[in-house]
């Protein structure tokens, strides 16, 4: 990686407090701001269109899903919110479910973002698992991967060219001219999943992969190395590819059998992050939006608040050890 610079490589950042009672506007800058001061590279949001009040899909069944997937905010209004309140932090979103919008709707949106946050945008985008929501913006979820591909196009037309028209299977797009301009000259995309092919699409279309919550050390450096093979594959250098992990945190003893990947203690955390660097990690980003303890229906939002910010100093970028 020999573009990149060691400090760009190991980079960290925060999720956005976004699930539960905490997620209000005023502890939102509060944890923006505190990481930002504390030197902390990105602030990360992400999507949930809805929970379902009854689903066959066990993907909703798990005993943390009613804690961290009720009420989650809007990514997108949130990091314009946060830009007006912020200075240098990059704002990412991981993921949109690219699927759900229009995507000359979203083009706009996205470069609306990257206007206001003065050039600080990266977005991830992945397909959708979730029949209900599907459903709810009236698609079906056959050929969600090609739409999601198609529209990955529109996308990038209408953020990186001036004038631009695309005839497409699922959207058209007449020639038009694209006003007001991002600030960034290239789409900031980065691309979602957990398999083989989601890496092969990384590699070969996008800026980097954002991996999904709850992943090991093993599965980050295979989906590393999938993701920068596949890249020289398509011709393309992987020198300056961008291996985003999302550390879902939980703060104290284990919860459930065995311990976790960012479940435990403030140095077995710090190890965590080390060790996910290690294997080919560029960014590792802390998101507690996920321990019941912080944003499940008993949680005190103070105390979330409070345990929160106390572990964000403890992992501060400067009370890690320099990259290696």
């Amino acid at each position: 990686m020999s573009e990149v610079s060691e400090s760009a490589t190991r980079a960290l950042g925060v999720g956005v407090p976004l699930s539960g009672a905490w997620a209000t506007p005023a502890t939102q800058v509060r944890v923006a701001q505190q990481a930002e001061a504390l030197g902390y590279q990105s602030l990360w949001t992400f999507t949930r269109l809805l929970f379902p009040m009854q689903s066959d899909d066990a993907e909703w069944s798990s005993d943390f899903q009613p804690a961290f997937h009720h009420g989650v905010a809007e990514p997108l209004i949130t990091l314009g919110y946060l830009a007006g309140r912020t200075e240098r932090i990059r704002l990412g979103i991981s993921v949109l479910n690219a699927p759900f919008f229009a995507p000359a709707v979203l083009a706009k949106q996205l470069i609306q973002l990257d206007r206001v946050s003065a050039g600080r945008l990266d977005t991830g985008l992945a397909q959708g698992w979730s029949e209900e929501e599907f459903r709810a913006v009236g698609l079906p979820m056959e050929r969600r991967v090609a739409r999601t591909l198609e529209y990955v196009e529109v996308l990038r037309r209408m953020w990186e060219q001036d004038q631009t028209e695309f005839q497409g299977e699922f959207t058209e797009l007449p020639r038009t001219l694209v006003r007001p301009r991002p600030v960034q000259p290239r789409f900031p995309l980065l691309l979602g999943g957990s398999t083989e092919k989601a890496w092969t699409r990384a590699g070969r279309l996008a800026q980097g992969w954002v991996s999904p919550g709850f992943v090991t050390v093993a599965e980050v450096a295979e989906a590393a190395s999938g993701v920068r093979a596949a890249a020289e594959r398509a011709g393309r250098s992987p020198d300056g590819l961008r291996i985003v992990v999302r550390a879902t945190v939980f703060l104290g003893p284990a919860l459930g059998s065995g311990r976790a990947p960012f479940n435990g203690s403030i140095a077995q955390i710090r190890s965590d992050i080390e060790q996910m660097h290690d294997v080919g990690a560029t960014e590792v980003f802390l998101d507690f939006n996920f321990d019941p303890r912080i944003v499940g229906p008993d949680a005190d939002p103070a105390d979330s608040l409070g345990r929160v910010g106390e572990a964000l100093g403890e992992l501060a970028p400067a009370a890690l050890p320099a990259a290696r």
